[in-house]
């Protein structure tokens, strides 16, 4: 199954014309999808506001060598290696939902766009590449589904219940699973069952890359920016009007909404952290 190019094969029934037309519709959605949803929700007038009132409080100005090498440590830290999760197994689930996809998705193109013709040989590695990005996305997706999220680990909802918010992870997962059964059943002349497992493939994979206005698809796009802005804000001293890790100076005692905490020792509360919040 794995040296075998699910579209190489499917051009036989179904034009290379309408497969990459396909691609190409999918693309166009997740754009349009994102611009409405900046303009819908404003994050971007929003994110240019939070932007401002961070470089007019800021204490120091940060210099273009400086934002550089802030822009590299947000694309490594942050973007690469997800650095944002304190939780090493969130953290992992999401890098194999993350990397596969992108494999996924790029070996997707290159596969409709280059080899798309009955017999025609497709490079063994980019093949292999389609599959094993299909498969780390499944393995990182049912792992944080069934075990990681918090309001099955932590608050006791059974793992089936669906909300709104799910949208994106759920019509990932159906899309790489249903794709990963149909190109099975392709290479082993599954016969009905194959067509069956298309269709399904195809709603699942358009309901992915249609639902981004109702999803956290565009995520993908403001998360990076965000990352690099709050890492602008903390070297200017800014700290996007939020208190400092230190309590020793008056100013930033004041700065708490909270009176308990304007004299409390940076350790207060802590204990918190000791375990796993999962006493439902």
């Amino acid at each position: 199954m794995f040296t075998t190019n699910p579209f190489g094969e499917l051009s036989a029934v179904i034009s290379t014309e309408v497969m990459q037309g396909y691609v190409i519709v999918m693309i166009l959605l997740v754009v349009g999808g994102t611009l409405f949803d900046v303009m819908h929700k404003k994050s971007a007038k929003y994110f240019f506001q939070a932007k401002a009132e961070a470089e007019a409080n800021g204490i120091r100005k940060v210099g273009s060598g400086e934002k550089m090498s802030i822009a590299v440590q947000t694309a490594v830290v942050d973007v690469m290696t997800s650095g944002e999760f304190c939780n090493p197994k969130r953290r992992v689930a999401h890098l194999l939902g993350m990397y596969g996809f992108v494999i996924n998705l790029l070996m997707t193109i290159v596969l409709v766009f280059g080899y798309n013709t009955p017999g025609e040989a497709a490079p063994q590695a980019v093949v292999a590449l389609w599959y094993i990005g299909a498969l780390m996305v499944c393995v990182g997706g049912y792992w944080f589904w069934f075990f990681i999220r918090v309001d099955v680990n932590s608050e006791g909802h059974p793992p089936f219940r669906l909300v709104r918010a799910d949208l994106f992870i759920v019509s990932l997962l159906a899309s790489m699973t249903f794709g990963l059964i149909w190109a099975f059943l392709q290479a082993t002349s599954g016969g009905a069952a194959t067509w069956i497992f298309l269709l399904l493939y195809l709603i699942a994979t358009t309901v992915l890359f249609a639902g981004v206005p109702w999803s956290k698809f565009s995520h993908m796009f403001f998360k990076p920016a965000a990352a690099f802005e709050k890492r602008v804000g903390k070297a200017n001293g800014s700290a996007q009007n939020l208190p400092t890790l230190t309590r020793d100076d008056p100013e930033q005692q004041k700065r708490h909404s909270m009176t308990l905490l304007q004299d409390a020792p940076m350790n207060m509360g802590l204990g918190i952290k000791r375990e796993t919040p999962n006493h439902y």
